[in-house]
């Protein structure tokens, strides 16, 4: 007699990662696997009434920056809360690991600046129990989470440990250094890295304001670490690249890919200074695949949105002389100070200076918005701080002052940053459709003060195949393909992103008309009490992780099945002829 499955959902409308349309079927599942979809008579040692449900793989995001959190917390929130079961972190070349011991502040101050984490959260949540990048994976590998964690090689930390000080002034390298990353970058492939990242914009600088050392990297350097790495079977090249250079840097990046045969993925996001280069960027994509590499553009799925607030790390008010003046005060003496006619007299009298930080710019309030509850990403020009203050005879200062003071000081305003310059999101559609493209730049983990942008895969859902009114939406089957096959794909994943009989049993059951996201709050749950933006998600009725009910009814349910992956999974044409 054939063992009871371990578990099975009953009666799903299934959308199996495939792309086909949605069909209702039961899902068995053993040992981790998915033993039978159809009509399951057999009865789960556990079961799920799926009826009415929205049953999906599940997602796989491969952008994050979960480096830090993976050794101070086996609940990869708030990722596993929007039902992402794999992460892949160790992007935009930064990361932990190699790293020596009188770099460790180094490299933190490199993740603040550039991923905005706090360094006291980072100093006190990092036991630093490794060296080398064999010894991060090794350690990594005797913990458990909530989700399945993969690792990329940063090229930073490789590159500072390598080159000491020349390094991290982005000296050039030598032949000797080239040489010695080669051998790290294989090392590392070895123990398990899916591939190995690096960065060549100017908006990613230390926290004391330095670039990153990478921003410079000759074409010599980078061809060795990728032909290094490609000595030990296939890795992923991920990188993000600057506006101002990429005429430049890409077709470097199409030549390191042409050298070595390396897969590479980067970002791709519309820009208010050139608003239709990401077209041209897409379209550079489309020949070099054409004749044979393999390329994958990360997608953002709205606006790259700034959040500014008082509890923040940024307010439009930060460089007026009267507002520094109170700026140290604890967040209630501040808004006290604020509600004084006085202060808020003169706050507005004075104008935003220039500075250095990249992420913060002289306020252009006809692209600041309220976010609204339930948040809204996609809004007309209209509902911009600018045209309301005008129609309302007020100088939109006002009120952005008056939002920011609200909620006892915890209002937030919002600025789409990048893929808005057209006042919607028709040419974020146009790049998500692109078949080069998947949907990436969750950077969940990163951004503690000033993007809550994790919530990626719930809005993909939600917007884009429900709630959209200002252009064509997407259909369910496709958004599901696209951020679980799709994207576990471009990383070597085979065996997960499908829901077929022999893939890994990572699934959601999703009431999919509940899916919805609240309006992103501050928590204090970091070590220290560091500070972050979370969104609440409703919607979710059960995640599973390799058969294991991870979530249940939007609550953690302390089991905690994943592990850290270690290399490409699964033989592709196995997986591929599987999954029809």
């Amino acid at each position: 007699m054939t063992d009871a499955p371990d578990l099975v959902i009953r009666g799903g409308n299934i959308a199996d990662g495939k792309g086909g349309d949605l069909y209702e079927a039961d899902i068995a599942i053993r040992d981790g696997r998915i033993a039978e979809v159809g009509k399951v008579t057999a009865k789960g040692k556990e079961e799920i009434d799926a009826r009415g449900r929205l049953v999906t793989p599940g997602f796989v995001d491969v952008h994050t920056h979960y480096d830090g959190q993976v050794t101070w917390s086996q609940d990869i929130t708030p990722s596993s809360q929007n039902g992402v079961t794999t992460a892949i972190m160790g992007n935009c070349g930064v990361g932990f690991a190699p790293c020596k011991p009188n770099d460790h502040t180094r490299l933190i101050q490199l993740m603040e600046g550039v991923e905005d984490i706090p360094e006291p959260v980072l100093s006190a949540g990092i036991p630093w129990e490794w060296e080398s990048f064999p010894d991060y994976m090794n350690w990594l590998s005797k913990r458990s989470f909530d989700m399945d964690i993969g690792a990329q090689l940063p090229h930073a930390a490789l590159r500072v440990y390598v080159m000491g000080e020349r390094g991290a002034r982005r000296d050039p390298s030598t032949e000797e250094d080239n040489k010695a990353m080669a051998q790290l970058a294989a090392e590392a492939v070895r123990a398990g890295a899916l591939g190995f990242s690096t960065s060549r914009t100017l908006n990613h600088r230390t926290s004391t304001g330095d670039f990153t050392p990478t921003l410079k990297a000759g074409e010599d350097e980078l061809t060795a670490i990728a032909a290094g790495m490609q000595t030990q079977g296939r890795s992923v090249l991920q990188f993000v690249l600057d506006l101002s250079t990429i005429h430049e840097d890409l077709p470097m990046m199409l030549r390191v890919a042409d050298n070595t045969k390396c897969p590479i993925t980067f970002s791709i996001t519309q820009n208010d200074r050139a608003p239709r280069r990401w077209r041209q960027t897409l379209d550079e994509i489309g020949a070099a695949t054409a004749r044979g590499l393999s390329i994958t553009a990360q997608i953002a799925a709205r606006p790259v949105g700034l959040l500014l607030g008082l509890e923040l790390s940024r307010n439009p008010f930060q460089t007026h002389p009267s507002y520094k003046a109170i700026a140290h005060l604890p967040l209630a003496e501040r808004l006290a100070r604020m509600r004084q006619p006085e202060v808020r007299a003169a706050i507005l009298s004075e104008t935003a200076s220039a500075t250095d930080d990249p992420l913060f710019f002289k306020p252009n309030y006809d692209k600041i918005y309220l976010l609204g509850n339930p948040p809204d990403y996609e809004q007309p020009p209209e509902n911009a701080l600018g045209a309301k203050a005008r129609t309302q005879g007020k100088q939109p200062e006002e009120l952005a002052y008056d939002a920011m003071l609200s909620d006892e000081g915890r209002g937030m305003l919002y600025v789409p940053f990048l893929n808005y310059a057209d006042g919607n999101l028709d040419a974020t559609r146009e790049m998500l459709t692109d078949p080069n493209a998947v949907p990436g730049l969750s950077d969940g983990g990163a951004h503690c003060g000033i993007i809550c942008d994790a919530s990626f895969p719930t809005y993909l859902l939600t917007h884009w195949t429900r709630d959209r009114s200002r252009g064509e939406k997407l259909s369910i089957p496709f958004v599901v393909a696209a951020q679980s096959r799709k994207t576990a794909l471009s990383v070597g994943l085979f065996d997960r992103g499908v829901i077929a009989p022999g893939f890994k049993a990572d699934v959601n059951v999703i009431d999919y008309g509940r899916l919805h996201l609240h309006p992103p709050k501050v928590h204090y749950d970091l070590p220290v009490g560091g500070r972050r933006l979370l969104q609440q998600v409703d919607g979710y009725d059960a995640t599973i992780v390799s058969g294991v009910v991870t979530q249940r009814a939007g609550r953690a349910t302390g089991n905690r099945p994943g592990r850290l992956i270690r290399g490409t999974q699964g033989d592709a044409r196995q997986f591929s002829a599987a999954a029809g």
